[in-house]
């Protein structure tokens, strides 16, 4: 077979990439720069800004703390609650510590369980408070000592507050005392009245408690009941609910053992 031709020699394309090849391969197309007069006006203008928000909240008078608002108290009153806060007013409010408020509180006012310190912007701080709630009362002298259901004694007062029944703490001196101390029986008692059913609670007068393992409820009418100790609560307490509901006469009610509990006259 016969090769190219000269003339066919002279007009053949070299090998390599082609054009298109060659525009795609080059260097990339350079990005607009900023001018120099535009980069440094944006910066002026970010440090103005947060020089200037900086003085808003630290420097003017424009988010400032200048009054306290205080909701959620029952005994306590909302003079009483901002007086133990402290909340220092005037200061900038961003700065205004809210830990410390709540902690002030609660170290202040043994009657608050709970404290929430807020901001309410521009000049506002509000606290949400929640009182202890007694579930017993303890006799001190002429007085009364209030029992939360944790069984922290958190106020005396001169007036015992309605429907809240008495503790008899009758185990000063037993070997209960002395192995789990006074406190931990209180805490069981609070803890079995905050367990009992409505019913029961609604008639219950006092607990006494004579040790660990023996703690007894006075309900009206001269009705007793032994309910032990304080563990097992939820079953003791519907127990106790089908025990006066078949033996609505009866004055004594054992529910100590609540797989084998028993009802008697007296």
């Amino acid at each position: 077979m016969a090769g190219p031709t000269t003339a066919e020699r002279g007009t053949r394309k070299p090998d390599g990439p082609s054009s298109a090849g060659r525009i795609r391969n080059g260097p990339a197309p350079r990005r607009p720069r900023i001018p120099a007069p535009r980069l440094l006006l944006s910066l002026v203008a970010a440090v103005v800004l947060a020089g200037g928000g900086l003085w808003v909240l630290y420097g003017s008078s424009w988010v400032r703390a200048e009054r306290v608002e205080v909701s959620g108290t029952g005994v306590l009153t909302p003079r009483e609650v901002e007086d133990a806060a402290g909340v220092p007013l005037g200061t900038p409010l961003v700065s205004v510590d809210l830990d410390g408020i709540e902690s002030r509180l609660r170290d202040r006012l043994a009657r608050i369980e709970s404290v929430e310190a807020e901001r309410s912007w521009p000049h506002g701080i509000v606290l949400r408070v929640t009182e202890r709630k007694p579930v017993l009362l303890m006799r001190k002298g002429a007085r009364f000592v209030e029992v939360d259901a944790k069984g922290v004694r958190f106020a005396t007062v001169d007036k015992a507050p309605e429907a809240v029944p008495l503790v008899e703490l009758a185990a000063n001196e037993s070997a209960s005392t002395r192995r789990f101390g006074g406190q931990r029986l209180l805490k069981g008692a609070a803890l079995v009245v905050s367990q009992l059913p409505a019913r029961v609670a609604a008639d219950l007068r006092s607990v006494q408690v004579i040790s660990y393992d023996s703690l007894t409820l006075k309900l009206t009418r001269g009705r007793e009941v032994m309910w032990g100790n304080s563990e097992d609560g939820e079953v003791k307490a519907r127990t106790l609910t089908a025990l006066m509901k078949a033996a609505p006469r009866a004055g004594r009610f054992d529910v100590s053992a609540p797989t084998a509990p028993a009802a008697s006259a007296s």
